[in-house]
């Protein structure tokens, strides 16, 4: 039997299965639901990369336990988000971009498929930063030291990447396997932050009270220092120096975290994954229930233990060798967060000429111990500190250096193919060549080049390469709205969905939730703006959703007549 034949005879089974269930009730429907799950799966092992690791673990170090509700929260609009792209696709059968093209707002179409394709080639470059990292400082630091190889390790990630994405279409073992492989590294780390927050737990360290309240969402932290610090930053030097230093650095880090629970890039991927699939409206039902449950379950478990360990190993915590030690030995970022803070003196301001290296160092040792703790509270920590988070679990030393290498690995090379694969779908759309596989896969290319030479030419040795998954994941927050914004006028489209629009008081419930999570992405995309732009920034992103806005609800004025 063919295997176009496997999957129709297969999908004629499921659909058959959802109708009955759906006719029986809802217990059935939901047993049933349950059993044919698995995209939701696949998306949450996808979400479940680099980016989200880096995320969860720099939210735990700045924030402690008082962070944990941010990426279930964002994860929830996510889905929201995510459902309704999949129950358009699912329900009218049109590829989206071309429906959106059509039926919403060319502006927000294209504007989706060039915002996917960005994202796809700006969230690549730490990915070959995090697994480089991996390779070089976790795994085999006494063989791969220096900057050849890098290049070696940033070439082997592209070639290893590029070899599976190329026969990722094709029958066959091999590409199974890896698909395995990669499966089993990820799940390697995320078993093993589970554990250590198991092992704590049953030594007693942890506050579950405390953890209990950081599920609570207080969203006073986007102008407020975390409460672990208030007591560093009243003894310091400077409180508003501090403070301000430190709301920043939180700020910086809940955007991180908040773009690598959904990208834009994911909500690309998932119609496109179901249409392939052959899925259509008997799987609408099936397809919300498997990204509430196989998407937000295992997010939710997987970052809230990543944070819990980096929290408890981290937060408001120094080492005292480095407190104490004098100016001229500092280095580093910790000596950076120093000086940064001689120079914010006013009397520094008015010099009309740089300190010199002695004078530098007499203002450092003249701080009070409060201001050297929290320079070093703010340390852009790298994969051989973070590693250090399992040491619960399994002691110090080599092992826990080998296990968190081997699952950032892992994550790094699945979210550097399953990127590829995204901008292989939206060159595809772009040229208009659907099914054609030199197309896609030479589409599939870009992020890999433009990811690998953008790690290499714009992050140095010198520079922690865990941190670069922040300042791309600002950026990846940018574009987040721009998809959220068309998925709104998808659903409340008449000339695409027809009859299959929702009505009454579902119609209100639907948009209040997607209207949140609007509102939601959109203070993210506009605090990282402004602090990398400023006003110039915010006026441009404001001028294309005016322009977005005007001309999808022209189009939907213009559906009302259909």
């Amino acid at each position: 039997m063919s295997t176009e034949k496997k999957i129709d005879d297969r999908l004629l089974t499921e659909r058959s299965q959802l109708e009955e269930a759906q006719a029986a009730g809802v217990g059935r429907t939901l047993a049933t639901y349950t059993r044919l799950s698995g995209p939701g799966w696949l998306q949450s092992a996808i979400t479940l990369g680099g980016g989200s690791l880096a995320g969860s673990l720099y939210l735990g170090v700045i924030g402690g336990y008082e962070f944990l509700w941010l990426q279930p929260l964002m994860m929830m609009l996510g889905i929201v988000m995510l459902s309704a792209i999949a129950y358009v696709t699912l329900s009218t059968g049109k590829r989206p971009f071309q429906a959106m093209n059509e039926h919403v707002s060319p502006v927000l179409g294209w504007g989706w498929l060039l915002a996917a394709m960005m994202a796809n080639l700006v969230w690549a470059m730490p990915q070959f930063s995090l697994g480089t990292a991996a390779l070089q400082q976790n795994l085999f630091p006494q063989y791969l030291a220096g900057d050849s190889a890098k290049n070696i390790c940033v070439l082997c990630l592209f070639l290893l990447a590029a070899a599976v994405v190329w026969f990722y279409d094709s029958p066959g073992w091999g590409v199974k396997i890896f698909e395995l492989s990669l499966k089993a590294m990820v799940g390697l780390v995320v078993l093993s932050f589970f554990g250590v927050v198991v092992a704590m737990s049953w030594k007693g360290e942890l506050d579950w009270i405390s953890i209990a309240k950081g599920f609570v969402p207080d969203f006073s932290l986007l102008w407020r220092p975390v409460t672990g610090l208030h007591s560093f930053i009243d003894e310091s030097s400077d409180p508003e120096f501090w403070t301000a230093t430190i709301l920043r650095a939180q700020r910086e880090r809940m955007i991180a975290a908040a773009a690598t629970a959904v990208g834009i890039n994911m909500t690309f991927l998932l119609p496109y994954s179901m249409l392939r699939k052959g899925w259509d409206r008997a799987f609408r039902g099936l397809a919300a229930f498997d990204l509430s449950t196989g998407l937000f379950i295992p997010f939710l478990v997987a970052t809230s233990c990543v944070v819990i360990a980096a929290a408890s190993q981290f937060h408001a915590r120094f080492d005292e060798k480095f407190i104490n030690q004098p100016a001229a030995d500092i280095i580093g970022s910790y000596r950076d967060n120093l000086e940064k803070r001689i120079q914010s003196d006013s009397l520094y301001k008015t010099r009309s000429t740089p300190l010199s290296h002695s004078e530098m160092n007499a203002k450092i040792d003249a701080l009070p111990s409060a201001d050297r703790k929290l320079a070093y509270m703010l340390i852009k920590r790298d994969s051989l500190d973070l590693a250090t988070a399992l040491e619960n679990l399994f002691g110090k030393g080599g092992l826990t250096q080998k296990v968190f290498g081997i699952g950032v690995l892992g994550m790094a090379i699945s979210t550097i193919v399953i990127l590829m694969v995204i901008n292989g779908f939206c060159v595809s759309e772009m040229t208009g060549r659907d099914g054609d596989r030199v197309v896609q896969r030479l589409g599939a290319l870009f992020p890999g080049v433009v990811g690998g030479l953008g790690f290499l030419a714009l992050w140095g040795d010198d520079q922690a390469r865990f941190w670069l998954a922040v300042p791309t994941s600002n950026f990846g927050m940018v574009l987040l709205p721009i998809a959220y914004i068309a998925f709104f006028f998808m659903m409340n489209s008449p000339s695409l969905l027809g009859d299959a629009m929702p009505k009454g008081m579902l119609r209100i419930v639907v948009n209040a939730v997607m209207l949140a999570a609007i509102i939601a992405a959109s203070i993210g995309a506009g605090l990282s703006v402004w602090a990398n732009v400023g006003w110039i920034g915010v006026a441009f992103a404001a001028g294309f959703v005016v322009i977005s806005v005007v001309n999808a609800s022209s189009k939907q004025l213009a559906s009302k007549k259909y």
